[in-house]
């Protein structure tokens, strides 16, 4: 079996991405948190984060990284009033069903996406065996696989991308850089949408501009750009996330690890096109 490179481990995820992503922007979540009694915002938190438990928003803060604590505080503990962590994900479950059928149609049936969901899970689950300082991997992990195809590839993907995820944040870590921080960068880079990011994940424009000046002093930013050094920076940060990656994907080896990518690219194109990723700030 030849190995997966850390590239090819990048290529599996980045055209599988979309397929989990896109439950953070469909209606069908929105309308399934807000029948909880829930906002599609406090929805977010309470499913992504009620793989822990009924948790305070300490945990949340400090796994998914880039959120102003304020704003994670707002939502928990105070959405579990109102729902359980088993509802809040069982309500984005089916929202990803009713989503991915709206939007893929009768290719949910079909046999490209049950070989996809088939090696998706192998992934998946031999990813366990890394499981070590990766908590919202392992604790989505954790969680009871689906029986349709369709759902078993979301979970899949969304299991995948919690593993890569909490690599990330590893690499941020050693680099020595906030979450606020790293999304200063990732908008000078070009490649995001910074009045997006910084609502989304409810930081004042305040405390944008200080760690952006923060970022000048350490020579990571020139005005609004990145310096040569950020982008060094940048650079290493994503190889060493590629590296980490790794593990998820080595049970597949390169063929059947391109062969995902090859599945999941129409699948998410399909996704794209129709929307299904557009950038818009959770409602509150």
């Amino acid at each position: 079996m030849t190995e997966v490179t850390p590239a090819l481990a990048r290529e599996a995820w980045r055209l599988a991405e979309p397929l989990h992503a896109m439950i953070y922007f469909v209606p069908e979540s929105r309308e399934r948190f807000e029948a909880l009694g829930i906002s599609a915002s406090n929805g977010y938190f309470a499913s992504r984060g009620g793989v822990f438990g009924p948790v305070g928003p300490e945990l949340v803060v400090a796994t998914f990284y880039n959120f102003h604590p304020g704003r994670v505080a707002r939502a928990l503990p105070a959405a579990w009033q109102h729902t359980t962590p088993a509802a809040a994900l069982a309500a984005r479950l089916d929202a990803a069903d009713a989503a991915l059928t709206r939007g893929l149609g009768d290719a949910i049936k079909s046999p490209e996406v049950a070989e996809a969901a088939e090696l998706a899970r192998l992934a998946a689950e031999s990813a366990t065996a890394h499981t070590a300082g990766r908590p919202l991997f392992a604790a989505h992990a954790s969680l009871d696989w689906p029986d349709q195809p369709h759902l078993v590839l979301w979970h899949a993907v969304t299991v995948l991308r919690e593993f890569r995820g909490d690599g990330h944040v590893a690499a941020l870590l050693v680099a020595g850089l906030t979450g606020l921080q790293s999304m200063v960068l990732h908008t000078a880079s070009g490649q995001a949408n910074g009045e997006f990011l910084r609502r989304s994940r409810g930081w004042s424009q305040e405390e944008w501009a200080a760690e952006a000046e923060a970022l000048r002093e350490r020579g990571l930013l020139d005005g609004d750009e990145l310096s040569d050094q950020g982008r060094e920076l940048r650079a290493r940060i994503e190889t060493e996330t590629d590296r980490l990656a790794v593990p998820a994907y080595q049970a597949l080896g390169a063929d059947r690890c391109g062969r995902l990518a090859e599945l999941a690219r129409p699948l998410s194109r399909t996704l794209v096109k129709a929307g299904f990723l557009a950038a818009v700030a959770p409602r509150k």
